[in-house]
């Protein structure tokens, strides 16, 4: 066997073992973890209800204003793999804290910002915490006892979908009543809150994985991603045959092969594309990113049904809180079986419960797409795919952790986190170009028809099946030893 390079050999001493086997002492990390997620799958939907307001509030176009959205999600894309890395080589905690403290400071920033320019730097800044997720999925796997692994991940794992459901109410009560400023206030005091809990409650993993850090690497996909992400989620607005949007897609194609070549030369890279590419690996990000638009497409589009005119003949009229406060059920629903989801891994294996969450998923998106005749039965219909989502999106992290080495699952996470934002992204560019097609007029405004959220709801449901298929086809992962030289 090929000897283990110093520079690469998983660190992990005595003194830095961690201590976390007391009951309330696991317990304590899992919420600690547990809310960083949820405050930063807040931050990541809880402003999309105010992008129509900001044109007013702050004088700009509507297309400036989506940028609100745009330059978080690439920050978050491009950060999280960086940060992934940096945790397995110098500690996970580390960066944990690390990404708190920025959400800290620009979550200040956003709340006191004088103008628009200083509000879109705030929210770039904010997309740094994407990667909290991951690194504490993989702190959990680190330093607490096994039998509370699974329980704990998928409550952080499912916490992206919790936000999404809460997000928009929380948003509306707060604007409502203290204008939009007071939801970053509250952001600024969640993340010096969970800052202090964090450090006293959660240790540091001791699993170091060494190395040099990979900077070319890392700019090579900030690169790819960015233009990738860009030419997405600006698609719609732009036009797909614009020369900017075709200029970045082409630039991504490009940019991205080089980048994986030069990856797989390096002995300490970025991203271990050898391990990526294994089948457990690769086929669990491939149904992440089909997951990620299936639940996306139940959570957000829901909402639009609900307060679509009952004109259009689909709609129901209601208020954005109204509909958000409608939907709350979906979060609720999401972190009960985020813990089913552990109990059912356990038993049966993750691969099973990603099977199962994906027949939920196609289930609560083919009953949306009926176009239900009661708001109830929407409700019921989202609620359905939210315990699939919930299922699904808890053991994903599972089935990658088990399948690469210790010393690199804050860098896998942070991949599989990647791609489920892939998957959510595209939701919004599909969305926009089948709307904008079908379209009916009311009251001199058009709309988008019914049957266009038939056809986007119908594109979720498949998406979730050929993630099932995709997940039953998926081998057990196999242990695999720490990258050599």
């Amino acid at each position: 066997m090929t000897a283990v390079p110093a520079s690469v050999r998983p660190v992990l001493s005595s003194s830095d073992t961690p201590d976390v086997t007391g009951r309330h002492g696991a317990t304590g990390a899992i919420v600690a973890l547990g809310s960083s997620g949820l405050l930063v799958s807040l931050l990541q939907t809880a402003i999309v209800p105010l992008i129509p307001q900001f044109p007013a509030l702050l004088s700009v176009s509507s297309s400036s204003a989506s940028w609100l959205l745009t330059a978080t999600l690439v920050a978050g894309a491009v950060s999280a793999p960086v940060l992934g890395r940096l945790g397995d080589m110098y500690g996970k905690r580390r960066m944990l804290v690390l990404s708190l403290g920025i959400i800290l400071v620009s979550a200040v920033l956003a709340a006191v910002a004088p103008n628009f320019a200083v509000l879109l730097v705030a929210r770039a800044m904010q997309g740094v915490g994407f990667g909290v997720i991951a690194l504490g999925m993989s702190l959990m796997r680190d330093v607490l006892p096994s039998a509370k692994v699974a329980g704990g991940v998928g409550l952080m794992s499912s916490s992206l979908g919790v936000g999404g459901a809460i997000g928009p109410p929380v948003t509306g009560i707060l604007a409502q009543h203290g204008g939009w400023r007071l939801l970053f206030v509250a952001v600024a005091l969640g993340a010096l809150g969970l800052l202090v809990v964090v450090l006293r409650m959660v240790p540091e993993s001791g699993l170091r994985s060494g190395g040099r850090f990979d900077t070319v690497g890392a700019v090579g996909l900030a690169a790819g991603l960015v233009c990738l992400l860009l030419g997405i989620s600006k698609g719609s607005e732009w036009g797909w045959a614009s020369p900017a949007v075709l200029g970045l897609l082409a630039a991504s194609v490009a940019v991205l092969p080089v980048w994986g070549w030069f990856e797989l030369r390096r002995s300490s890279p970025l991203v271990d594309l050898r391990v990526a590419a294994r089948p457990a690996v690769l086929r669990t990000n491939v149904a992440s990113v089909l997951l990620g638009f299936s639940m996306f497409a139940a959570f957000a589009l829901a909402t639009q049904v609900l307060q679509a005119p009952v004109a259009t003949g689909y709609g129901f009229g209601l208020s954005m809180l109204a509909a958000g406060v409608l939907l709350l059920p979906i979060g609720g629903a999401m972190m009960i079986f985020s813990s089913v989801s552990a109990r059912i891994s356990r038993g049966h294996g993750p691969r099973v419960t990603v099977i199962a969450g994906s027949a939920l998923l196609v289930v609560g998106n083919a009953g949306i797409a009926s176009l239900p005749a009661t708001m109830w039965l929407v409700v019921v219909a989202a609620t359905v795919g939210a315990v699939g989502a919930a299922l699904a999106y808890s053991a994903l992290p599972l089935l990658i952790m088990r399948a690469v080495p210790e010393t690199e699952t804050a860098a896998a996470n942070s991949l599989n986190t990647l791609m489920r934002q892939l998957g959510t992204s595209t939701v919004t560019a599909v969305a926009a170009a089948v709307s904008g097609l079908l379209v009916v007029q009311v009251d001199g405004h058009l709309l988008p028809a019914g049957s266009a959220y038939t056809i986007i709801f119908l594109v979720a449901a498949a998406a979730a099946l050929v993630a099932l298929l995709v997940a039953a086809r998926t081998p057990a992962p196999q242990p695999v030893e720490t990258r050599t030289s």
